[in-house]
């Protein structure tokens, strides 16, 4: 089929090696690009940095040649896809224009391959969804072995768990697990996205071991979040699970009569929000760790987010609609001349001020496109009963859980995270493209 009029020279390079000898590699492309990406949803949280890069940029390179080999197909180049190489635009010409053009270009690569993973993903969901079940469960038996090793650790010596609240934190001493990551603030982030995902596969999956899987996970992996302390990640999931029940109830009421569908959603939230407010007035770790969030500067590790963010602002205020180039690497360099004394960081803690420094207020405004365009895509399924209607209504609570916890850090950006991310945006994706 002819390229999309659209966009044509998007495609020109597509088919470039397409012929009666590749066409048998092209039947095994679907089953190579599956195996290949749930391995990487298996490892993500047990991998090193170089074993999970590799792992990206086979995925890119497979993606690349898969396009290669097949012919281009007619279709609408889609919101999610717009949005992304609107960004991706905009982040190329902040790389150019960067005050320090090489760490930048090394961000820029780093987003170029996470891409990468995200084209094999929706092409192979678009081609083949039945791969979507495969794929989350490898991503749930990741998941599952990271939380059981968190949980062990409460049975490790104290020495070995993470006492991460400063003395002068009003949650000093809490006791919290990061499992294989490291870091109780990642272990947060990384459940995040996936918990939700899990619900669907407990509601979607009708054999009994993948149920089990699912239940498993979720039971595993809210202990796990809980039991990391993290606040920023309580908000995400708080957001992603919450916002799936409501979907959730929302498709549901389209089967009941009209009193009880309007009547059930308000009543189910009322019980959820006297539930959750019960528990952190009952529950004396739960308490500690939500009175930490009221305690403004009181608190050491609120009082160290605020300086940072206050001098990503002026970052920002000094190169408003460019910004400095993607990356952490072009961060590091610049963030020295704006610090604070004796506050020294590694991102913004907030995934929108790190958007607006990397790439400017325009890099800022496409990232909020993409976002209100995959939600957008999410609420559509609420009417279909697609194969990937379901799935798409998890990814759309996973995307809200991200956008919730991005606020207050940037854990969004490592490759544990991110990946299952771009699983989200790519079931959104392929989702819109099935009829």
């Amino acid at each position: 089929m002819s390229p999309s009029p659209a966009a044509p020279w998007l495609l020109c390079w597509q088919g470039l090696l397409a012929s009666e000898a590749t066409s048998r590699l092209r039947k095994l492309l679907p089953q190579i690009a599956g195996g290949m990406l749930c391995a990487l949803l298996l490892v993500l949280p047990m991998a090193t940095r170089t074993g999970l890069g590799l792992l990206i940029a086979a995925c890119g390179l497979l993606w690349l040649v898969w396009g290669l080999a097949t012919p281009p197909v007619q279709r609408p180049l889609g919101a999610i896809n717009g949005w992304l190489l609107l960004y991706v635009a905009i982040a190329v010409v902040a790389t150019g224009l960067s005050p320090v053009p090489a760490a930048a270009a090394k961000g820029l690569l780093k987003l170029l391959s996470y891409l990468g993973v995200y084209a094999l993903m929706r092409r192979l969901l678009e081609g083949a969804p039945q791969w979507w079940n495969r794929l989350l469960a490898a991503l749930l038996l990741g998941q599952l072995i990271t939380a059981v090793i968190g949980l062990r650790q409460l049975y490790a010596p104290i020495e070995d768990l993470a006492l991460w609240a400063d003395p002068n934190s009003v949650a000093d001493g809490t006791r919290r697990i990061y499992s294989t990551l490291g870091n109780p603030n990642l272990l947060a982030g990384y459940l995040v996205p996936i918990l939700p995902l899990a619900v669907i596969g407990l509601l979607r999956w009708q054999w009994i071991w993948p149920k089990l899987l699912a239940l498993s996970s979720l039971g595993c992996g809210l202990a796990a979040a809980l039991l990391s302390y993290s606040r920023g990640g309580w908000i995400g999931l708080l957001l992603a699970l919450g916002s799936l029940g409501l979907l959730l109830l929302l498709r549901q009421s389209r089967r009941l009569g009209p009193l009880w569908g309007k009547l059930l959603p308000p009543l189910v939230i009322t019980a959820v929000v006297v539930a959750l407010v019960l528990a952190a007035i009952k529950v004396e770790p739960l308490r500690i760790r939500l009175t930490s969030m009221l305690a403004g500067r009181g608190d050491s590790s609120n009082n160290f987010r605020i300086n940072v963010w206050l001098a990503a602002l002026e970052m920002i205020q000094a190169r408003p609609w460019i910004g400095i180039g993607p990356g952490n690497s072009a961060f590091n360099l610049i963030y020295p001349l704006f610090q604070q004394p004796g506050y020294t960081a590694l991102s913004a803690y907030s995934v929108p001020l790190e958007l607006a420094v990397e790439t400017g207020i325009p890099g800022l405004l496409a990232a909020t496109g993409l976002l209100f365009s995959s939600l957008r895509l999410g609420l559509q399924q609420l009417q279909r009963d697609l194969v990937l209607s379901l799935p798409a209504l998890g990814a759309a609570a996973a995307v809200i859980g991200l956008a919730g916890h991005g606020v207050v850090d940037t854990i969004f950006f490592r490759p544990e995270v991110q990946i299952t991310g771009w699983f989200a945006l790519a079931t959104l994706g392929a989702a819109r493209q099935l009829r």
